[in-house]
């Protein structure tokens, strides 16, 4: 049996029994804490991409199905949208659980989820499956991608890192940040993963900008940038298909070629469901090209909306933040949010014809088992790190201080 507890109570006194608390209603009430530091509007921005990916996946299904069938195999036309369902099931329940973690607890989950990957990606090129020409999958049951999971690892190492600052104002923090990004590129381009090396740049340079970098390192970091493109070009392989399958050479051109035609084929109101042509001849059209599906069979004034929950979800994250005095908070949320943003617009922009195709999926749209669960995993720790009651705060009491005084008084 438990000893006494014995507390300073406003109703009882100096020294008064408190019982244990049941553990069912210390779950109720961590329940209240969740559901009142959550941002609920966040929640439903996600919810409802969830729900579109869901339509769509059912839309593009019987398409990617057709493309693998062969004359002695039949593909089912439902199977990805019978696995996607199985996977954004496993995502949200992923997420929620996430959120309900402290942001010290989030901190340390993807500080060890980013090493464990890191690692995992020295060993990607000797151990990993081959696809398309290139090597980024490590097969553990299912085909997991590191440096997916490792984005939002890599958010939250580097915000741990430049958070040091506040210690002390010496430490050379964005160097410390920048050879980092500079060893996970490097491993990326092995694979090669172009695609993935940009967007961890993209987050790299968001984060080092909030950080205080001064402008002439912003322009000396631009020539930089012009010059190591210009490299790429002419001295690494992946980089030089990619250019000039944009510029109008090559497979990737044709297919990002397709998906233009497509998405503009149903016109302003689309198609309807599972009426699509164009899409039956794309490929990868439940994954990369799937926006393409939605403008034809949906239409641009879907594909509009769809524009307008990304810009809302990703400018309801950074209004979360503001007034934010928590710097490991601010440099997460804010690499977390450019992370999930990037990639959302960069398959756009490849679907729309103004990015070179990059092998991106479109996140909590596409469908995918280990890119929709690292999504969800990306997501979980922003809505736990983005937790919290701005007016408690001001008083300086939290909600669980709060329900003990109740309690104690009862």
């Amino acid at each position: 049996m438990s000893a006494p507890v014995f507390s300073a109570s406003p109703a009882r006194g100096p020294g008064a029994y408190l019982p244990p608390v049941p553990v069912r209603r210390q779950w109720r009430d961590g329940l209240r804490i969740w559901w009142r530091e959550i941002d609920k509007l966040l929640l439903l921005l996600i919810c409802l991409l969830m729900a579109v990916g869901i339509v769509a996946v059912a839309a593009a299904s019987p398409a990617s199905a057709d493309m693998l069938s062969t004359a002695k195999t039949r593909v089912p036309d439902f199977m990805f949208f019978q696995r996607h369902i199985v996977f954004q099931a496993l995502g949200l329940a992923l997420m929620i659980g996430l959120s309900f973690l402290d942001r010290d607890q989030a901190r340390r989950l993807g500080i060890l989820v980013g090493a464990v990957m890191l690692a995992l990606l020295f060993v990607v090129p000797f151990i990993g499956e081959e696809k398309n020409g290139a090597r980024r999958w490590i097969n553990i049951g299912m085909s997991l991608q590191p440096s997916e999971f490792l984005k939002p690892g890599f958010a939250i190492i580097c915000a741990w890192i430049l958070s040091w600052r506040l210690r002390d104002p010496g430490l050379p923090v964005i160097a410390f940040v920048t050879g980092f990004f500079a060893l996970i590129a490097a491993l990326l381009m092995l694979q090669p993963n172009l695609g993935d090396a940009i967007l961890f740049g993209g987050i790299w340079l968001v984060m080092v900008l909030l950080a205080g970098l001064p402008w002439q390192r912003i322009a000396g970091l631009g020539g930089i940038g012009v010059v190591g493109l210009t490299l790429a070009y002419f001295f690494y392989d992946n980089a030089r298909h990619r250019i000039d399958s944009f510029l109008g050479d090559g497979t990737a051109f044709d297919q990002v070629d397709l998906a233009q035609r497509t998405i503009t084929a149903g016109g302003w109101t689309g198609t309807g469901l599972w009426l699509g042509i164009r899409k039956m001849n794309l490929p990868e059209a439940h994954t990369d090209y799937i926006f393409s599906v939605i403008g034809e069979e949906f239409g641009l004034v879907m594909c509009g909306v769809i524009v307008l929950l990304y810009c809302a979800l990703v400018m309801r994250a950074l209004i979360r933040l503001t007034g934010e005095d928590n710097l490991f908070a601010l440099f997460a949320a804010a690499g977390l949010v450019t992370q999930f943003g990037g990639q959302a617009f960069i398959n756009i922009l490849v679907n729309l014809k103004l990015f070179p195709s990059k092998g991106m999926t479109l996140p909590l749209i596409s469908y995918g088992g280990s890119s929709t669960l690292a999504v969800c995993f990306t997501l979980g720790l922003l809505l736990a790190i983005t937790r919290r009651n701005p007016f408690l705060a001001r008083e300086g009491w939290s909600l669980r201080d709060l329900i003990e005084r109740k309690d104690q008084s009862a």
